[in-house]
């Protein structure tokens, strides 16, 4: 498997986190742990770029504070949802092995409570160091050797994350020919259920084209024929928005955990909650006191 974070056992959890590294979210999840479950609720967060130095501040904001704020939101969700998804730039700038280390200890409060965490890769990380951090290598069995690719079947979709990093520190994105392989042979073998395509690069028709996905036309040859892709979602841009392609796909640009490039754009996370014929976002804003936050957009599938 590619990056999967299992939730950690209360025994785990209190062996490995001091008290100086679960904060004030320490309290919070060890009840998050005892809630009823929502099989259908999903968290979605993207573009944290973690520091290993948690008073690190780029562009007015701690990263470190504003990940420790979402999660706690997240715990303090009445219901716990399935997973969270961690859609790319992880890390601050270059991927170095003292972020990665950072993102799991503000990682663990969550796995304490219950929740398993997936995570992919964008234009600021390292592959080979962030597996190296994040997991055995030794015991990591991946679908694809050189990129961090999965699928993960829950109860009314299957998610595909996809790798997107070209190189580090290179702004756009790639698929490139196998991963593309890959994902419409996985697509053909899961084709009973709606599919969700996680990338962290956008794709080039939303956003400025010379910084997204520069092998969008083929990932959409890929996607747009097989009636069970629903939907598209991304990050990198640091934007959150809703479109819908020519085929019905819907393009979600995730808000980012972390700041924003844009002033008066939000930062938070997204919540999924899946229905049999499509799904609600709602946007968590880290600011309360902005009117979008809250929102919810009902996203219908297209049919097939």
């Amino acid at each position: 498997m590619p990056v999967h974070l299992s939730p950690l056992s209360r025994r785990c959890f209190l062996k490995r986190t001091t008290a100086a590294a679960a904060g004030a979210m320490f309290a919070t999840a060890l009840p998050a742990a005892e809630k009823r479950v929502d099989e259908n609720s999903w968290v979605l967060f993207s573009d944290p770029h973690i520091a290993a130095d948690q008073a690190t501040v780029s562009r007015g904001v701690n990263m470190a504070e504003n990940f420790k704020a979402a999660s706690r939101e997240v715990l303090e969700l009445p219901v716990r949802p399935a997973g969270l998804l961690v859609n790319g730039d992880c890390a601050l700038n270059s991927g170095e092995e003292g972020d990665y280390a950072t993102l799991a200890e503000l990682l663990r409060p969550l796995r304490k409570a219950g929740l398993p965490v997936d995570l992919t890769v964008g234009n600021h990380d390292d592959r080979a160091r962030f597996w190296k951090a994040l997991t055995n290598a030794k015991a990591a069995k991946r679908p694809l050797a050189d990129h961090n690719v999965a699928v993960i079947r829950a109860s009314r979709v299957n998610w595909f994350m996809l790798d997107s990093l070209d190189k580090t520190l290179v702004t756009p994105g790639i698929l490139g020919e196998t991963q593309l392989a890959w994902l419409a042979r996985e697509l053909d073998a899961n084709s009973r259920k709606p599919a969700i395509v996680v990338v962290h690069h956008n794709p080039t028709v939303i956003g400025d084209p010379k910084i997204g996905l520069a092998d969008t036309d083929k990932l959409m040859a890929v996607i747009r024929p097989r009636k069970q892709v629903k939907a598209y979602i991304f990050g990198h841009t640091h934007v959150w928005q809703q479109k819908q392609d020519e085929s019905g796909i819907h393009l979600i640009n995730l808000p980012p955990v972390a700041y924003v490039f844009e002033e008066g754009r939000p930062s938070g996370w997204v919540q999924v909650t899946l229905a049999r014929d499509g799904a609600r976002l709602q946007l968590h804003c880290l600011d309360h006191k902005r009117e979008d936050n809250g929102q919810a957009l009902d996203l219908k599938w297209r049919a097939g």
